[in-house]
């Protein structure tokens, strides 16, 4: 059997063929391969090759069977018809594939701290897949770097990738800095996370990209807010608020122009609804929170008079097997984003200790743990579990802080293990977190000098931030303390993959899981679409075995 593929921009098949059609404009990208003739009833042959139409016969006693394309041909036309195929790259919204230029609706979610390596980035593009650098936490001098390693490895403006912008409330001069990079490196489409509302940065990003081209209205920057709460998406999906685009125009950050034409379009186009994933998460049912966001999008359309495909609703949080997959383009998600699957990844910036504890990691293996960014409010972040005790540790130091903790009161038992922690002293750990804060964030220098609680606090979150850095680096002393993003997916993941090409980490790359997903994702379409028929399926018919994909 042929397994053939189609041009992403003219999505036209060749029935004939096992190579994607191509133009001169369209990268040529390395067709999935195709697999070897198998001798199957009708059914399982459906069943297996989702890329070819079904014949479905329904016979006088009303039961429905599918017949091969010969038996077919000689029973009455009123008795028989054929059910279309299902390619992986039709899963999804197509607007979305067109929008931004790729063969998949699929993106690979930006993971902080580099974990979404330029690497990462490369082998998403180059796989039809949307990647995001995992910008967010580094700083600005690496993620010029890591930029301009994307660019060098992607010359080519067909292939299409963007970066991360986490919320930065306590600096909002770093968040303007980092879209200022944005701006200046060219970087098109932004993910923003942890978003509690709109800032001017993310309005200045979403506006100065904003183009008039005779009736319509151009986007050459792209937000993609993710978000876990309705309250949230609200304001993503509606134009920017009038007040905040005039003291944008005053500052000379963005056009009257531009001013006007925010004010007539939503913030973001693309809307990632974030259940209970790895990282911030609010471990909202993918679900419930999908059918709400999409509600949402359809009232904001209306009330602000937007055409039905101004808003896109992609779906992240458990994307880890096919079924998953599968699951959320039949909700209706423009798009899919996965996460924490990649991050045992070859391409991922984790330690390879980090990424074999990912590796084993079971459903369950999963904890909230207090957030570094957001440590005094009281935000968590989700966490891997299994095979270290960073979780609880954390918590112990949040519980501290609650209760009035300063480093002076700390008793002795608590200073020991509090140091033990910190790999150092208090006064040494305190001496070098000063010196920082005096060259990046001098009023919270100064808060602290008075508030012995948040200096307190600054040091928990040097320990949170340090946690995350000991499991990138591999610090094989420090594997106890790791901080390692994750969500229940990841256990999901390894339960699929287990006794197949995927288990073993050297075969998970970007593309291999990806392909795989989407692969698994059609096939269980194409049993669901059978099934919807009337047909009768065999045990097994909703699963899919990952394969290797050269």
């Amino acid at each position: 059997m042929l397994i053939s593929l189609y041009n992403v921009r003219t999505r036209h098949i060749d029935p004939t063929s096992d190579m994607i059609l191509t133009d001169a404009a369209n990268p040529v990208f390395t067709p999935m391969p195709a697999m070897a003739p198998v001798i199957d009833s009708p059914l399982v042959s459906a069943l297996k090759t989702p890329r070819e139409s079904v014949n479905v016969h329904c016979s006088v006693e009303g039961g429905y069977t599918v017949v091969d394309a010969q038996i077919a041909s000689g029973l009455n036309p009123d008795e028989c018809f054929r059910i279309p195929p299902v390619y992986p790259e039709w899963l999804g919204d197509r607007g979305f594939t067109a929008v931004h230029n790729t063969r998949f609706a699929y993106v690979v979610g930006e993971m902080a701290r580099g974990i979404a390596t330029p690497e990462m980035v490369v082998a998403a593009a180059k796989a039809g897949l949307l990647g995001f650098y995992g910008s967010a936490g580094l700083p600005l001098t690496e993620v010029r770097v890591g930029i301009e390693k994307i660019k060098a490895a992607l010359p080519s403006p067909e292939f299409t990738w963007g970066a991360n912008l986490i919320h930065s409330p306590q600096q909002p001069d770093m968040e303007r800095a980092v879209v200022d990079l944005f701006l200046e490196t060219q970087v098109k489409r932004v993910s923003a996370s942890a978003f509690m509302q709109l800032s001017p940065e993310i309005v200045r990003y979403s506006a100065q990209g904003l183009r008039r081209s005779g009736d319509r209205i151009e986007r050459h920057t792209h937000v993609f807010a993710k978000v876990s709460r309705v309250e949230v998406a609200e304001k993503f999906m509606s134009p920017a608020p009038v007040e905040m685009l005039r003291e944008l125009v005053a500052k000379g950050d963005i056009s009257e122009q531009q001013a006007q034409l925010a004010a007539l379009v939503p913030v973001a186009a693309d809307i990632t609804a974030e259940s209970d994933s790895g990282g911030h998460t609010d471990n909202r049912p993918a679900s419930v929170l999908f059918s709400s966001l999409l509600e949402t999008a359809g009232r904001i359309a209306r009330q602000h008079g937007f055409d039905d495909r101004s808003i896109r609703i992609g779906l992240a949080g458990g994307i880890a097997t096919p079924q998953a997959v599968a699951g959320a383009f039949q909700m209706g998600a423009a798009y899919v984003l996965s996460g924490s699957v990649n991050q045992p990844a070859l391409e991922s910036g984790l330690s390879k200790q980090a990424r074999q504890m990912l590796a084993q990691a079971g459903a369950a293996d999963v904890m909230m743990a207090p957030a570094a960014d957001m440590f005094e409010q009281g935000v968590d972040v989700q966490v891997l579990k299994r095979g270290t005790l960073f979780g609880l540790y954390a918590k112990r130091l949040h519980t501290l802080y609650r209760a009035g903790t300063t480093l002076d009161a700390l008793s002795t038992v608590d200073r020991e293990w509090f140091e033990k922690r910190l790999g150092q002293s208090i006064d040494t750990a305190w001496s070098e977190t000063a010196d920082y804060l005096q060259q990046n964030n001098p009023q919270a220098l100064a808060s602290a000098q008075t508030d012995g609680n948040y200096r307190f606090a600054l040091l928990c979150r040097r320990y949170l931030f340090m946690a995350s850095q000991w499991a990138r680096d591999g610090e094989a002393a420090r594997e106890a303390d790791y901080q390692i993003w994750c969500g229940p997916a990841m256990g999901a993941f390894n339960h699929w993959a287990k006794g197949t090409c995927l288990e073993p980490l050297e075969n998970r790359t970007v593309r291999q899981i990806a392909w795989n997903l989407l692969e698994g994702a059609a096939r269980v379409t194409r049993a669901a679409q059978l099934r919807s028929f009337g047909v009768a399926l065999p045990e097994g018919a909703f699963r899919y075995n990952p394969q290797v994909f050269e």
